[in-house]
């Protein structure tokens, strides 16, 4: 079947006075529809300029990206973005948050309203509607975050370091409730990370990128059973997996990648 997403050699640059940089360079891959595809690089290789690219939000330089066959020109309407901050709005409640979305693209509302609070309930913030952001703990202002990515049920999930921010154990919490959202949704996810663990626990394709200017180095197929579980952090065949993509790494950037943690 077509793939959902198709980028074909794909380049940015960024031009600034007499400076110019190269942002991304010749990228090509495909992903198909229900996939979870992270993309891991150093950083400033053009991961989150990427996204941008797939979203809409920025135009390419050289090369096409097209989603349901239909090449990219503008912001495209069936997509949910996530970022690294939650940018909830202070002002608005949990709720409204959440709604933002549908009242910019001037939805109907009140069928809405039923999703949004559906959505409360599947991600454990139901009793928090009315709250504001400054009352939520960072785990919970991400869920909120997440709710208002899906309110709209966009087809494409777009993913840029959402829990980079949030301590470890909160951080392995929301690993989980996003794998089990996502299997009870099949929303197909581009995830930008700088963790290779968190990138092969969620996965099904790893796409492991060099510095700038990024290019792909190799897509990689991860074939650990579902549904997930931090258990299999320990296993060998998980080990294997976050220890070819951490060599790949160092030989892009020539040198040595970390010691002994999951981050770049």
């Amino acid at each position: 079947m077509p793939p959902l997403i198709a980028v074909d050699q794909v380049g940015k640059v960024f031009t600034s006075g007499t400076k110019t940089v190269t942002a991304l360079e010749s990228v090509s891959f495909a992903v198909q529809e229900g996939n979870f595809v992270s993309i891991v690089g150093p950083s400033g290789c053009g991961k989150s300029t990427l996204l941008k690219i797939i979203s809409g939000l920025l135009p390419a330089s050289s090369g096409k990206a097209a989603v349901n066959g239909n090449s990219i020109v503008g912001p495209l309407e069936n997509v949910g973005m996530v970022f690294q901050a939650p940018v909830l709005l202070k002002w608005r409640s949990v709720l409204g948050n959440i709604l933002l979305p549908v009242e910019f693209a001037k939805l109907d509302l009140p069928s809405h309203m039923e999703k949004a609070r559906a959505l409360i309930k599947l991600v454990g913030l139901e009793g928090f509607e009315e709250m504001y952001p400054h009352e939520l703990s960072g785990g919970m202002q991400q869920r909120a975050s997440l709710c208002r990515a899906l309110v709209t049920d966009p087809q494409l999930l777009l993913m840029d370091e959402p829990f980079g921010a949030l301590d470890a154990m909160t951080r392995d919490e929301m690993d989980l409730e996003l794998l089990r959202i996502w299997e009870e949704r099949k929303k197909t996810v581009l995830f930008v990370t700088h963790s290779i663990q968190e990138a092969v626990f969620l996965s099904d394709l790893v796409f492991v990128m060099s510095a700038r200017p990024g290019r792909l180095l190799e897509k990689i197929a991860v074939d650990l059973p579902r549904p997930r579980t931090l258990e299999m952090m320990s296993a060998a065949d998980f080990g294997e997996y976050t220890l070819r993509i951490r060599a790949l790494l160092a030989d892009s950037s020539g040198s040595s990648v970390l010691s002994g943690g999951s981050t770049m």
